[in-house]
């Protein structure tokens, strides 16, 4: 599928560039394979930069059947989806800055033992995100290449995304 390989930035932080929408899924995909345990993962990034798509691969990785046709949850701000484990789609787009976490139930999912993605992420206040999670920013780069940054906090990145080949 030919993605540019990932590489370290000069803080640590993994950046893969996708040239085309099939390997941005592919992406979430990969990731979703590695992950053992629940693990929330919060995406940032403009409209049309890639967070759904990646989010659709994440739930393939995580076990989640073709059969269920994973979208973004804009007007349901959750969807739930069963899988190897359970991926759990957040979309925070709907909704005022700051979210309160308390009054929507979110400190709850992230206690879930699934994969939890946070589409709009940064409408979460930073004091309100989990310890331990990946925070993926996504930008266009061109019509369908994106760039996404990738920084893991609490925990350790390599299993997760050395040796990745999208």
């Amino acid at each position: 599928m030919n993605a540019t390989p990932h590489h370290q930035d000069a803080r640590g932080n993994r950046i893969f560039n996708t040239h085309a929408h099939h390997q941005t899924v592919a992406l979430g995909e990969a990731i979703g394979r590695r992950l053992k345990h629940g693990l929330v993962l919060l995406l940032f990034g403009d409209l049309g930069s890639g967070k759904t798509a990646f989010a659709q691969g994440l739930a393939r990785g995580a076990g989640v059947p073709e059969s269920c046709t994973v979208t973004s949850p804009t007007y349901t701000l959750v969807n739930e989806y069963p899988g190897r484990l359970p991926f759990i789609h957040v979309d925070l787009y709907r909704l005022p800055e700051p979210v309160d976490p308390d009054e929507i139930g979110l400190r709850d999912i992230f206690e879930e033992n699934g994969i939890v993605a946070v589409e709009w992420a940064g409408r979460l206040h930073p004091a309100d995100r989990p310890p331990c999670r990946l925070d993926l920013f996504f930008s266009v780069t061109g019509d369908a290449a994106r760039s996404i940054r990738i920084i893991a906090y609490g925990l350790d990145p390599s299993d997760l995304l050395n040796d990745i080949d999208i």
